[in-house]
């Protein structure tokens, strides 16, 4: 098969199992807490690297933000053998109590975006593979974390993310919002891949927290610290069991 157009990997260049953080940066931050990593690829939002953790090789690629960028990075990941994503990022809350710092594995994703909508039926489910969230929980409890387990949203419109939406999204039950995983799931799915996703909390959006709010450090819940750190932790230690 060609290179792949955008990820710039060839059959061969990648393991079978990938970190997706949408951030590239985050790439590296991944790489950090691995035994020794190696840069292979990167253009535009992508950066691909493999790497070597507690013996097992995988391989960490930035999807950069939203559905559209991540059903790119899932398609070109799939076509060079890869089997299984694991989503690594941050995500919004929508449910009081749940803090900053806290773990969000996510068993669903309501599709409140337009990528999948190219490729299925709304009402077709944009849902995770068993193995990989039970991976993703059983790695959570085993670090003693705070991890919620339940649906989230995943939505285009960042700064629209407000009012009367919010508030639907609060009465469904809807754990959290985020920007990839509706495009993740649903792509796995359709190319017979497995796939999941570990958030981290960086703000409620209907306490009023929400990332971009004037919140300092020292009023941060403690386990908000290197909640992103820990997030990776747990995700790298699940990508290795499975």
């Amino acid at each position: 098969m060609a290179t792949q157009p955008h990820l710039l990997v060839d059959d061969g260049d990648v393991t079978d199992r990938v970190l997706v953080p949408g951030d590239p940066g985050r790439v590296d931050r991944i790489a950090d807490h691995c035994d020794e990593a190696e840069t292979v690829a990167q253009n535009r939002e992508y950066k691909v690297v493999n790497a070597t953790y507690e013996g097992q090789a995988l391989t960490i690629c930035s999807t950069g933000i939203g559905c559209p960028s991540a059903a790119i990075a899932v398609e070109e990941l799939a076509n060079v053998g890869v089997e299984t994503l694991v989503r690594v990022g941050t995500i919004g809350a929508l449910q009081s109590g749940i803090e900053i710092g806290d773990m969000i594995v996510a068993n669903g994703a309501a599709k409140n975006e337009g990528t999948t909508k190219r490729y299925e039926d709304v009402s077709y489910p944009a849902v995770p593979d068993y193995d990989v969230l039970s991976a993703l929980v059983d790695s959570a409890e085993a670090n003693d974390e705070a991890v919620h387990v339940g649906p989230v949203a995943t939505d285009d419109a960042y700064y629209a993310e407000s009012g009367d939406v919010v508030d639907d999204w609060e009465a469904a039950g809807l754990l959290a919002v985020e920007m990839e995983a509706a495009a993740l799931f649903s792509l796995a799915r359709r190319r017979g891949l497995r796939a999941g996703a570990i958030c981290t909390v960086d703000g409620n959006l209907v306490e009023g927290t929400q990332k971009g709010t004037d919140t300092e450090d020292d009023e941060l819940p403690e386990k908000a610290k290197n909640n992103v750190g820990r997030a990776i932790d747990i995700a790298l230690e699940a990508v290795t069991d499975l």
